[in-house]
């Protein structure tokens, strides 16, 4: 599928909460090893100490954004990118619905404001500064999204967008969640893909492709 002949399904504003919202795959590994958050965070302090480069994406997404720009960090995890994006200047708020990894966030990334919260069902506080100019979901979030709630997730975007805001994700393939389905259910939350790549340091996507990267805005 041509992710630039997509066209809106939806009007924008169509987000419904779901009530007994299913859980995550994050929620059910969670819960199947209680050390499994801990491993995470360790993993990437690991790979920080030995100097492995763990803030492409946001280096998109600075670039992506005005100076002093409001960004959300959906499914920001241990916050590196939060953090990198608040030293540049940015007013970031960054959301999980794991709080032994905003708990890291805080500690190694402080700055930005942190919330614990699932993106599927998730009501920003009226303090949190909105809408946002960028919104990042990198890390395979989309992938680890119950199916029934990834076009609220993505409503859920397209409504906290600035009118000429964008959202960048990124996730896999060979997670459950095929590309063209993503671009479907994208079209169907208010969204409309601007543009599409294989990775983000902004390779070309084609059919195929083991990874993407789309740039989404309001429709």
């Amino acid at each position: 599928m041509d992710p630039s002949k997509l066209g809106p399904i939806n009007p924008l504003g169509a987000a419904r909460r779901i009530a007994g919202t299913p859980r995550s795959k994050w929620a059910d590994a969670t819960a199947a090893n209680p050390n499994h958050s801990a491993w995470y965070v360790q993993r990437f302090r690991d790979m920080a100490a030995a100097g492995a480069d763990l803030v492409g994406e946001a280096r998109l997404v600075d670039a992506l954004a005005a100076r002093g720009a409001t960004i959300l960090d959906a499914g920001c995890g241990p916050g590196r990118h939060a953090g990198y994006l608040h030293e540049r200047g940015h007013t970031v708020v960054g959301v999980d619905l794991d709080p032994v990894l905003i708990d890291a966030a805080e500690q190694d990334f402080p700055g930005p404001r942190y919330l614990v919260g699932d993106l599927a069902d998730i009501e920003l506080p009226a303090d949190v500064p909105q809408p946002f100019d960028v919104i990042l979901c990198a890390g395979n979030v989309m992938g680890f999204l119950h199916p029934d709630t990834r076009r609220p997730v993505l409503a859920s975007f397209a409504s906290w967008l600035a009118p000429e805001g964008r959202a960048a994700v990124g996730f896999g393939a060979g997670r459950g969640y095929a590309f063209d389905d993503f671009f479907a259910d994208a079209a169907a939350s208010g969204l409309v893909v601007q543009d599409a790549f294989g990775t983000w340091d902004l390779r070309p996507y084609a059919p195929g492709s083991g990874f993407l990267v789309a740039l989404l805005a309001r429709v």
